[in-house]
């Protein structure tokens, strides 16, 4: 395959994953597997798996620096335990709004309240778009009582924050994708599972044995491994903006997916909101610029 057919398959393994999530997610709701035990399984299968790689590359100085500590604490347990508690209770469509589709304004706003990074035109656009959709959203749930926000749509946008945090610091702090996610992975596994082994009750009886293998090898390998991975390689031979301009498009098809197979609700509040976030997230406008791809290319050259 040519580089560019390679990106392209990258690319749909990575969209495969990132929907995946979404789904996977949101059948704990159903399969009664206890948020705790996701973390545990997360982190204790990922982390059987990298360290013996860690072993064998002799590669461990970069773990006792307190960046991997810090970034372990944002985007490996604090974003975890949001976005599981939040599944819980809010629908795939509610995500793609309320996760998805605020996580490029909130990396925005973290760049822009951390490091002084201002906005670009394509940011205020996008803002613009967002914010738009957000309030004809709410001034349709006003008229249907079923379709209000609730609890876990909080969290989806806390989570949206944390994940925005953790994008900015990892830009900032230029670590590898190798090195961020092993570094993410090792200390949360550190420092979430003694005390998940000593202080927090087990729910394993809850749940269905084939559901705790399906949920704990789908995100302790695919989403934390192979989905890393295959992003990284989309990237550099597509490029970041079309790369990440695809693969944001993986929760929303994920939410019309939940329609029939999680038997959740689709209204013309979600819909609208899907269709504002979702032209926000991605910025379709820059598709026509012919430079794009050429401009974003330089900016990962010149760092």
């Amino acid at each position: 395959m040519t580089a560019r057919t390679q990106g392209y398959f990258f690319v749909f393994i990575t969209m495969c994953i990132w929907g995946g999530f979404t789904i996977f997610s949101r059948l704990n709701a159903h399969w009664h597997v206890s948020v705790w035990d996701l973390m545990a399984m997360r982190f204790a299968i990922a982390s059987l798996i990298l360290i013996p790689i860690l072993i064998y590359k002799k590669d461990f100085a970069f773990l006792w620096h307190p960046r991997p500590v810090i970034l372990a604490l944002i985007g490996g347990l604090a974003y975890c335990l949001t976005v599981y508690t939040a599944f819980l209770h809010a629908p795939a469509a509610h995500a793609a709004i309320f996760l998805n589709g605020c996580i490029p304004l909130c990396t925005a706003v973290a760049a822009y309240l951390l490091f002084k990074q201002p906005f670009d035109k394509n940011t205020w656009l996008s803002l613009l778009i967002m914010m738009g959709a957000l309030a004809l959203m709410s001034y349709l749930m006003l008229h249907d009582q079923a379709a209000a926000l609730g609890w876990g749509d909080l969290l989806l946008f806390i989570s949206a924050a944390w994940w925005g945090l953790f994008t900015v610091l990892l830009k900032q702090w230029k670590l590898s994708a190798w090195h961020s996610t092993a570094g993410v992975v090792i200390w949360s596994a550190i420092l979430y599972l003694p005390i998940y082994l000593l202080f927090i009750p087990k729910h394993f009886q809850d749940a269905e044995p084939i559901h705790l293998v399906i949920q704990g090898l789908f995100h302790g390998i695919l989403v934390v491994i192979v989905a890393t991975l295959s992003y990284v390689a989309a990237i550099e031979r597509l490029g970041a903006f079309k790369t990440g301009s695809i693969v944001t498009l993986a929760p929303f098809i994920a939410a019309i997916v939940a329609v029939p197979l999680l038997n959740e609700p689709l209204n013309a509040a979600i819909l609208c909101g899907l269709v504002g976030m979702g032209i926000g997230a991605l910025q379709p406008w820059r598709w026509f610029r012919k430079d794009s791809l050429t401009t974003q290319l330089e900016q990962q050259k010149q760092g």
